[in-house]
């Protein structure tokens, strides 16, 4: 047999282990979501895999993904996985062609890091290592079965013997066979037919196992008691919308922010499914009474409506990833004057569902602002996607330090003593919201005519107020703009000034101040480690 032939057939049994390996991952995946459907666990191995990346991403790569992706940068972190887990699948099964303990020691890597996301989250339990530990079990049964036939069978292959008229027959070289490795006819392959069945009813069965595992998170799901519920009529109304609050230009962002376009930003990859039957809040720690909060016991405390507007820290100047919204919630500096809270309490560590922490300074929630438990937005009960059933809204503080989603947990502690999860990674971790704003139009990507036209955006400084914008052309001098009314100082502002454009290519810029008398810098500034700043800028073509 020619080197070549043998050569080949190591080819193709290497790219049917590689196929092999991949249909076991795609089995374990599977397998994985069925079972963390059957047991109510917190997550499929890739979505705590996926967890435990975001956990230790930096604070650069966070801000490149929600700035690259926006609200696909988890789509785009799942994708990621599955396609780094499939490339090291590939390798693995080809491994196990030539050894099945090779294949073996690649599914026990891939348990390993399963294994130790799901023990390492905040929320996990022991049925957290099941779906891990089940899709274990199923890669390897998959292996076991695919990797023989997978291999070419074996056949010895009959040499050619010379023969010499003096000394007689030669003997045979040695080979393969005198090894008890027989040698492989060239044309001799792998059972193709028995693996082409076999692999696609492994892709059948975790396809189906996938999918029931799905079907089975769905049904889990709070959306029916979201959209059922009920919430009682505030207390306390916010005053109507003055006239003039929204100035109606086309391209501008409207004063209120619909639910569906309000900006999400955190840590879960699967939004946390929190029935209100079964919701309570804690608030414990320095304090001289301990309070547990049932969801009735909260929708029917006193209920405040307010405008208010939220921000990330992660927005880049002239951002999206800020919007304004009529909330309904619970005051929580009142459950806090019930608590008691003690001398030396400067921080309210406040805990989602998830595990996820923000710190809040307790001087900010206390000093008269309407600091929530929400409840509500918009006058429908909170999206799950904004912490159905309950959430905290802090206005002036950056989201993370003051809006946990699904918030469960508020501890009363210290600064000093306590460090949430961004202040962990290097975030600061008292973060009041810059004085800034943004031009929305004109967006710079179409062309525009020469002559009169609106230069328009919004402009923020919560619990401070806006008092001013300006704008300038090519660094010119700075033009006032028109501020559109408010009803408050927690709100973002809308402005608008009148430019004549001239012909050619054009640099807007805009600045804020708000009434205490600061003006937005033009320092540039990346969002780490509280927020971002500098002049909005936009390049405008004129014909």
């Amino acid at each position: 047999m020619t080197v070549s032939g043998v050569g080949r057939l190591d080819a193709r049994s290497a790219g049917l282990g590689a196929v092999a390996g991949v249909l076991a991952a795609g089995a374990a995946l599977g397998v994985g979501q069925l079972v963390a459907g059957l047991t109510g666990a917190s997550g499929s191995p890739v979505v705590v895999v996926g967890e435990l990346q975001i956990d230790f991403t930096p604070p650069w790569l966070k801000n490149f993904a929600i700035t690259e992706f926006g609200a696909d940068d988890k789509l785009v972190l799942v994708t990621g996985i599955v396609i780094v887990l499939g490339a090291f699948a590939a390798l693995v099964g080809a491994a196990a062609t030539r050894r099945v303990a090779y294949g073996m020691a690649g599914i026990a890597v891939f348990a390993a890091v399963g294994l130790t996301a799901a023990a390492t989250r905040p929320d996990a339990t022991v049925a957290s290592l099941l779906p891990t530990l089940a899709a274990t079990a199923s890669a390897v049964a998959v292996l076991q079965l695919l990797i023989p036939l997978a291999r070419p069978p074996a056949r010895p292959v009959a040499r050619a013997v010379s023969y010499d008229p003096v000394t007689g027959p030669a003997e045979p070289e040695t080979g393969p066979a005198e090894t008890g490795e027989p040698e492989l006819a060239a044309s001799e392959g792998p059972p193709r037919r028995s693996f082409l069945a076999a692999g696609a009813a492994t892709a059948a069965i975790g396809a189906t196992a996938g999918l029931a595992g799905r079907l089975l998170t769905e049904r889990s799901s709070v959306a029916s008691a979201q959209k059922s519920l009920r919430i009682p009529k505030p207390a306390v109304t916010t005053q109507a919308l003055p006239p003039g609050v929204d100035l109606n230009i086309p391209g501008l962002a409207p004063f209120v922010t619909p639910n569906a376009k309000f900006y999400r930003v955190d840590t879960a990859l699967v939004l946390p499914q929190v029935d209100p039957s079964s919701w309570q809040l804690r608030i414990h720690g320095m304090v001289n009474r301990e309070i547990t909060l049932t969801f009735d016991q909260l929708i029917k405390r006193p209920l405040i409506e307010d405008y208010i507007t939220l921000c990330c820290v992660s927005n880049p100047v002239d951002g999206p990833y800020i919007g304004n919204a009529k909330w309904l919630g619970a005051s929580l500096a009142a459950l806090l004057h019930e608590a008691g809270i003690k001398a030396g309490a400067d921080q309210l560590l406040c805990t989602s569902v998830d595990g996820f922490t923000s710190g809040t300074p307790v001087q900010t929630v206390m000093d008269g602002r309407d600091a929530l438990l929400a409840v509500a937005m918009n006058g429908q009960p909170l999206p799950i996607a904004h912490g159905f059933p309950a959430r905290m809204v802090v206005p002036g503080l950056y989201g993370y330090v003051s809006a946990t989603k699904w918030v469960t947990d508020i501890e009363v502690t210290t600064f000093a003593g306590n460090f949430a999860y961004w202040a962990q990674r290097g975030w600061s971790q008292q973060a009041p919201i810059k004085t800034e704003c943004r031009i929305d139009v004109p967006n710079g990507l179409q062309e525009i005519k020469a002559g009169r036209t609106a230069v328009a955006g919004v402009a923020w400084a919560q619990h401070k107020g806006v008092e001013a914008v300006e704008v300038r052309v090519d660094r010119g001098p700075w033009q006032e703009a028109r501020l559109a009314a408010v009803p408050g100082l927690d709100t973002w502002r809308q402005w608008v000034w009148e430019w004549d454009a001239t012909s050619g290519g054009h640099v807007l810029e805009a600045r804020a101040t708000d009434k205490t008398g600061y003006t937005q810098t033009s320092t540039l500034a990346p969002p780490e480690p509280n927020g971002a700043s500098g002049y909005p800028m936009v390049s405008v073509p004129v014909r």
